[in-house]
């Protein structure tokens, strides 16, 4: 019997401890395919961060590491100009890009880096009980914004590709999703995408990945889908942002 469809080379046969319903299972199998698919799982280098994707380690089948948090883009750099023949890319969350790690993100971004960002925004803290992040949505409630996030007293949403958008070393920014299955056949091409332009040399890439959170969000996992789809998307609209 042919087979049609089974587990990616590129990622490891070890069960997913994510919660019931959470994206990053998702996001870990469309990253594994575009690796395979473009035949560069021998020579790519992944950084992991801090939050729920700290043990991409144990899932991708390739050379991973580890940075302290909200540096993935700091070790990626120093990474890929010392083997700049590697496919060098960071994933990771809102708190750990668009919080403690804005500064080396908006700097690896400017300067070009010819690195690719796989970037989770799933508008909380997960990791850690789901606390307000970056990200959260105005009204959104967390266990730290218990009546709602209040624009007067915690700011606004951070819109990382919008924000990103206007630096001139930034070759491509793309917002996706993976809460239906012609989003996820999206996001793929996206990722895709932002690993050819590595490839090609053309510089920093990024890919946002709208993620649902169903058990810190306090939802069942279709009601959490279809927040995505009906709410997330609205303060984060989808799209490509830049493309050189």
């Amino acid at each position: 019997m042919k087979k049609i469809y089974g587990r990616p080379e590129s990622l490891k046969s070890t069960p997913h401890l994510y919660c019931p319903g959470c994206g990053h299972g998702i996001i870990h199998r469309i990253v594994a395919e575009c690796i395979d698919e473009l035949g560069i799982r021998e020579k790519t280098i992944a950084i992991a961060p801090v939050g729920c994707a700290v043990f991409a380690y144990d899932y991708f089948n390739f050379d991973v590491t580890e940075a302290p948090h909200g540096r993935p883009p700091a070790v990626a750099t120093g990474i890929k100009r010392v083997l700049p023949d590697r496919i060098v890319f960071t994933y990771q969350g809102d708190g750990d890009l668009a919080a403690i790690g804005t500064a080396e993100t908006i700097h690896a971004a400017n300067r070009g880096e010819n690195i690719t960002v796989i970037f989770v925004n799933n508008a909380n803290y997960g990791m850690t009980g789901g606390q307000m992040a970056p990200t959260t949505l105005i009204g959104q409630k967390t266990t730290t914004s218990p009546f709602g996030r209040d624009p007067k007293r915690e700011g606004y949403p951070f819109k990382v590709c919008e924000f990103l958008s206007a630096l001139e070393g930034v070759a491509y920014l793309e917002r996706v999703a993976v809460s239906n299955p012609k989003n996820i056949i999206h996001a793929k091409k996206a990722i895709k995408k932002a690993f050819n332009n590595q490839i090609e040399g053309k510089g920093f890439s990024l890919v946002e990945v709208l993620s649902q959170c169903p058990v810190d969000w306090g939802m069942p996992v279709a009601e959490a889908i279809n927040w995505v789809n009906t709410t997330f998307m609205q303060t984060f609209p989808l799209g490509v942002y830049k493309d050189k």
